[in-house]
């Protein structure tokens, strides 16, 4: 370890669907978190551990800020987000640069942050030119002058390599939080449930998604696969007759998709059985909250 090591917290905030989980991919350089189109796919606080001879930051992906939560899930959310404010070292924040200014100045002034913030104006792939992003550029540093502002674009990769010497200038000398060749705090398990919440992210269309939550009830390695069970909660009847699909189709094809993902996740053969549940209202119900993972 060097002289001047550098360790801290790195938490990255902003709106649902900024490009947080897409950035924390990136800086890795690994798929570490599950990514999908629509809002409010992260619902807990991820750790992603960036390891050199010279730093160790640890970065979260942090649900998205929800200004008026409307079920007990989302104030867990968001309580997982006020953890994240309260220790970090620099404050990571997304906004979707194609979203007016306004729609940012709500969040940030919710977030209240007294840390180094580095802005990132993510999406600058769906601007026109680089006109229209300087532009927009000078209005948000006219507004927070105190800021580094930088327009990325996560999806694409690009300014990402601009983020890292940004951060570590804010960062302070110190001891690693984690031994050097962890990527997470998280087990792999919590993984490998995240992973198939995404395939049902990209399989089914309109609220089913936002109705269900994995539970991995066995993960059991064996010498040439692993064996995992795992169940899907929903809230209705209804919607376990959408999931499972007409003569299970839709269980079987959400099964392959997952079991291909985690199989890239685990580098290794996998048998992966699902189950589906109805649990009435779970997401307004403390008991099942906790028993999902759904802490604090």
């Amino acid at each position: 370890m060097s002289e001047e090591f550098k360790s801290g917290f790195v938490n990255i905030f902003g709106a649902p669907n900024a490009g947080k989980s897409t950035l924390l991919n990136a800086l890795l350089g690994e798929q570490l978190v599950i990514t999908s189109a629509k809002v409010q796919t992260t619902r807990h606080r991820i750790v992603g551990i960036l390891n050199d001879e010279n730093y160790q930051v640890v970065f979260s992906d942090t649900p998205g800020v929800i200004l008026e939560p409307k079920y007990k899930l989302h104030q867990k959310m968001m309580a997982q987000l006020k953890s994240a404010l309260e220790d970090a070292d620099v404050a990571i924040l997304m906004h979707d640069i194609t979203e007016p200014i306004e729609n940012f100045e709500a969040i940030a002034s919710s977030l209240n942050l007294k840390v180094p913030v580095v802005l990132l104006l993510n999406k600058t792939d769906l601007l026109k030119n680089e006109a229209e992003i300087t532009e927009h550029k000078k209005q948000f540093e006219g507004k927070y002058p105190n800021w580094t502002i930088l327009p990325v674009s996560a999806r694409n990769n690009t300014g990402i390599d601009k983020i890292l010497p940004v951060v570590l200038t804010h960062l302070p000398e110190g001891f690693p939080y984690y031994p050097d060749d962890s990527m997470s705090d998280r087990p792999v398990r919590f993984f490998v449930s995240e992973l198939i919440r995404q395939q049902i992210y990209e399989l089914y269309h309109e609220e089913i998604p936002y109705h269900t939550a994995v539970i991995i009830d066995a993960f059991e390695e064996k010498t040439a696969l692993i064996v995992i069970k795992a169940t899907i909660i929903v809230s209705r009847e209804t919607q376990k007759i959408i999931m499972i699909g007409k003569k299970g189709s839709m269980i079987k094809q959400l099964g392959i998709n997952a079991r291909k993902a985690i199989e890239e996740f685990v580098q290794g053969k996998v048998h992966l059985e699902l189950f589906v549940k109805v649990r009435p209202k779970w997401r307004d119900n403390e008991n099942y909250l906790k028993e999902y993972g759904y802490n604090p």
